[in-house]
């Protein structure tokens, strides 16, 4: 493409060069960039593209786009100074690939818990009801049933806008998206029109890159500032953020509750191991996925699905037939010792009281909930003592152990943990760093129908230690352990 056709959308400060130039690709990695590529130089939260520019240009980038201009300019190149680099890697990249979210229709989810349990539960929902649909996840991105692994959350601007032109060739009438609060604020999201918004929930978690909850809550605000008055925009009434989030948007504005009055309403008649049986807007249903944060997940689903004009009886019943998420309640049962195993994602203090509420309310008896847990390294150190609080209050035996400790030690990371332990609790606790012994701890230490929650990883088939991604599941563990029942 013409390189002045996909800036009109950027904040320009000063141009060096020819904008006339054809560029036949837009990379924000500068070891990615080929002959007659356009380098966009990002500022990262540890890297600064300005540094690699000159790399870029000797792998045979053509074009530079930048927030500062490099002291040493090469006359064969064109430099365009941006105010905002990563809101110009958006805005060019959707018109680079054609502006695919014009051509399908575009729903994104954010919150802290729920996000990837939505986003799949709209794209089994839509897919069962005969639809092509792309979906973009934490656990993994669609494009019908073609798999694409993820790396990220919400993926970077280049790689969002060249998924989404995949999913317009490939056919995709509607994409569902995870968008992270990192997203938001990075600038990953825009230039992307939606059709509709959803929002979870909010709770601590990522204050190691926002600094303050205040800022936490104000980016995620900020999407629903911006969307046009033609989407729709549904947020959970009962988190008390609820009516902020919508407060400001121009979108058509819904509400999703079981405590309150709302657009759509439900209510919980029994909650089981067995599944949730629930009234939404006073029709009777049974759903497959179970616990209270997941009658809100479904809640989220129909309110999605009535804004997007599907039939409402027909979403209704094929939402009861589906499962949630992989490694969202996570549920499995040893043959021999009926002893319950749960595998689930929750990485953060409120993710962690909703799955052990939940369970506690499932116990028929005086069965033992015995969790695993650890917390992530270089990440909110804050929430490590509140993540052991939790996991203390909740359960009768706690296993504290490495989650994906990164570049930090284990053994610090426990020890933070640890700070979140009264003296009452004290004899409830044991740190085993190694994850694979702590699963096989829990697991001995169970007796008959006893439950074991495994937390923190869900999904995830790595455990990142010192830089370096070792194979590493959970659910694969889990079921290995229960094996060794049998024998």
């Amino acid at each position: 493409m013409i390189l002045q056709d996909i800036l009109y959308k950027v904040s320009i400060r000063s141009v060096k060069g020819d904008t006339g130039m054809d560029v036949n690709g837009l990379q924000i990695d500068s070891r990615l960039v080929k002959a007659g590529n356009c380098f966009i130089a990002l500022k990262g939260t540890k890297t600064d593209g300005q540094e690699y520019i000159e790399t870029a240009i000797e792998n045979g980038a053509v074009a530079i786009i930048c927030e500062t201009l490099p002291s040493k300019i090469d006359a064969h190149i064109t430099y365009v100074q941006v105010e905002n680099a990563a809101e110009a890697a958006g805005y060019m990249s959707h018109l680079f690939y054609g502006e695919p979210s014009l051509k399908l229709k575009l729903v994104g989810v954010t919150g802290t818990n729920g996000k990837t349990t939505i986003v799949t539960l709209l794209w089994k929902l839509f897919t069962a009801m005969g639809y092509q649909c792309g979906l973009i996840s934490t656990v993994e991105n669609r494009i019908g049933e073609k798999i694409i692994v993820a790396t990220h959350t919400t993926p970077d601007a280049v790689t969002i806008n060249a998924l989404l032109k995949q999913m317009v060739d490939e056919g995709c009438n509607y994409v569902f998206m995870e968008c992270s609060s990192h997203a938001i604020h990075q600038g990953r999201i825009t230039g992307l029109q939606f059709t509709g918004a959803l929002f979870s929930n909010i709770t601590h978690d990522h204050l190691d890159y926002h600094k303050t909850f205040d800022e936490y809550i104000n980016v995620k605000k900020s999407w629903f500032d911006k969307l046009p008055s033609t989407a729709f925009a549904i947020s959970n009434a009962d988190d008390k953020r609820g009516t902020v989030m919508l407060q400001n948007t121009k979108a058509k504005k819904y509400y999703y509750s079981l405590k309150t009055m709302a657009g759509f309403k439900g209510k919980i008649l029994d909650n089981s191991l067995d599944g949730l049986h629930m009234t939404v807007n006073e029709k009777e249903v049974y759903f497959r996925l179970i616990g209270e944060f997941n009658a809100y997940n479904l809640l989220a689903v129909y309110g999605a699905a009535v804004c997007l004009q599907v039939d409402t009886d027909t979403a209704l019943q094929v939402l009861s037939s589906l499962d949630g998420a992989e490694g969202r309640f996570d549920y499995m049962v040893s043959p021999k010792d009926k002893i319950k195993g749960i595998i689930d994602y929750a990485h953060t203090p409120d993710a962690l009281l909703n799955v052990l509420a939940t369970i506690k309310k499932l116990r028929q008896g005086n069965e033992q909930i015995i969790t695993v847990v650890g917390c992530g390294g270089d990440r909110d150190k804050t929430k490590r003592p509140v993540m052991a609080e939790v996991a203390c209050e909740y359960s009768d035996k706690v296993i504290f152990t490495a989650d994906n400790p990164r570049s930090e030690d284990p053994l610090e990371i426990l020890k933070d943990m640890q700070a979140g332990v009264n003296a009452a609790a004290k004899k409830k606790v044991i740190s085993i760093a190694d994850r694979k012994e702590a699963i096989k701890t829990a697991v001995s230490l169970a007796n008959n129908d006893d439950i074991v929650l495994i937390a923190g990883k869900g999904h995830e088939k790595y455990q990142e230690i010192k830089g370096v991604k070792y194979d590493f599941d959970d659910k694969k563990i889990l079921n290995e352990m229960f094996e060794l029942l049998e024998k």
